[in-house]
């Protein structure tokens, strides 16, 4: 009896000890499903954060790149080397797209992963450019004098003294802490002033900054020959007239004319902001049409002459007066006889004006005139030419203005009063210009710069 009774208790332990097992096994399999999803997500959450350091490598890896290696735009796959174990723990490959016409851009796409676990991949995308010296809205070699009707958006800078009593919304710089103010610069120079001055309102003088470190002119000067040459094998390149000029007027369908410019318009004589008396007459009067063609693929235009340039500008080109050797007593300048403006103010079209010697709006330009351009005045000044009693209404640069020597669209008498030019001036500086300049725009020596960093 004792013995069959211990082999009851024995059945019955067992049976308990199965439902036991059975219950702790329904408990635990979904604590254990969660755990091991958990861990799964870990893992993953630990292999995406790996990717995405990998992906990051291959950003930091490709602006390293383009500081050696600036013009090499190169597809690649890469091993990533752990620093600390020198183990190969992962790739990112590199996809990139190449700056467009007169662009700096590069976009860079890097996608990481780890080698434990290829699927998961990470993707960071950032876009590298070049600031180019268009990033002034209005940079000078010679002293600048803005006055109270003048206004001025975007960034400034004066490698001499600046006289400031308009408006500004941005730094407005000289590269001197104290200068002798000239007398092109009103009462009461000639005088000792601070690098910038005026009678500005406090809120713009808070922008006042000097001294700055100078902007080398000689840097906007170089490419000349290159820009040549690209003009040859590509672009439009006009060789000596042997007539007066050329005429450009662009069209709003992408393309440009071309005239040569037979005989002058005369008017009285006019003197430059150097003081220079000129009997040249700046319209033209009778032109030959050539031909009209597309704006060239690397948007350059050469021409070893006068040129007069105006229209509706649909695209991206730079348009260049010069003459190789440089002299000072055949340097072509560009005319600006009517409005030059831009088909849309999106960044898709832009045009440079680079005159080896002046860029001078004529005589004839219209009462309200707006130009839309980067302007380089590489040896000589942007300007209206002082013809007294010629008053005009208004004058809108979207742009940016570079000039070597002094620059003016408006002429006022010892009491402010305007005796040539236009009353009212306004520069707009373009934005886009930063990193998307006109063709061959020189660029700064800063090298390639982060814009814009996203992942996903």
């Amino acid at each position: 009896m004792k013995i069959k009774n211990r082999k009851n208790q024995k059945g019955a332990l067992l049976i308990y000890l199965i439902i036991i097992i059975a219950i702790f096994t329904m408990i635990m399999f979904p604590v254990v499903a969660v755990f091991s999803g958990k861990l799964h997500l870990l893992r993953t959450s630990i292999d995406r954060e790996g990717a995405l350091q990998i992906a990051e490598a291959g950003i930091n890896y490709y602006q390293w790149h383009l500081a050696h290696f600036p013009n090499n735009y190169q597809n690649g796959t890469y091993d990533y080397i752990d620093y600390d174990t020198q183990q190969n723990i992962g790739k990112f490959s590199l996809t990139i797209t190449p700056p467009l016409v007169g662009s700096t851009i590069v976009t860079v796409k890097s996608v990481g992963w780890t080698n434990n676990n290829p699927s998961v991949t990470r993707t960071i995308s950032a876009r590298f450019g070049v600031p180019s010296l268009a990033k002034y809205a209005f940079l000078s070699n010679d002293v600048i004098w803005i006055g109270e009707n003048e206004s001025v958006s975007g960034q400034m800078q004066s490698n001499n003294g600046v006289r400031f009593d308009g408006y500004g919304n941005a730094p407005i710089q000289s590269a001197k802490e104290i200068y002798t103010c000239s007398e092109s610069q009103g009462s009461p120079c000639p005088v000792v002033k601070n690098g910038v001055w005026g009678s500005a309102s406090e809120d713009v003088k808070s922008f006042w900054q000097f001294p700055v470190p100078a902007i080398d002119f000689s840097s906007i000067t170089s490419d000349l020959p290159t820009m040549k040459s690209d003009a040859q094998n590509g672009g439009i390149y006009l060789p000596p007239s042997n007539k007066q000029g050329y005429s450009l007027v662009f069209n709003s369908n992408g393309t440009v004319s071309v005239y040569k410019v037979r005989t002058l318009s005369s008017h009285s004589s006019g003197m430059d902001t150097s003081g220079v008396w000129h009997s040249e007459d700046t319209d033209y009067n009778r032109r030959d049409f050539q031909y009209t063609t597309n704006i060239p693929t690397n948007g350059i235009i050469y021409i070893e002459d006068k040129v007069w340039v105006e229209g509706v500008v649909n695209g991206r080109v730079s348009v260049i007066a010069a003459k190789l050797p440089y002299s000072s007593s055949n340097a072509p300048t560009i005319y600006i006889p009517k409005n030059i403006v831009y088909n849309s103010k999106d960044g898709d079209d832009v045009l440079g004006l680079i005159a080896q010697k002046d860029v001078v709006v004529s005589y004839s330009a219209p009462n309200d005139l707006e130009i839309d351009a980067a302007i380089i005045s590489q040896n000589g000044g942007a300007q209206f030419f002082y013809y007294y009693g010629n008053i005009k209404n208004s004058i809108t640069i979207y742009g940016a203005i570079m000039t070597f020597y002094q620059w003016t669209w408006t002429w006022v008498n010892s009491y402010g009063g305007v005796t040539s030019g236009y009353r009212n001036t306004s520069s707009i500086y373009d934005g886009n210009l930063l990193y998307n300049p006109p063709p061959s725009f020189p660029v700064s020596s800063s090298g390639y710069q982060i814009i814009s960093w996203t992942s996903d």
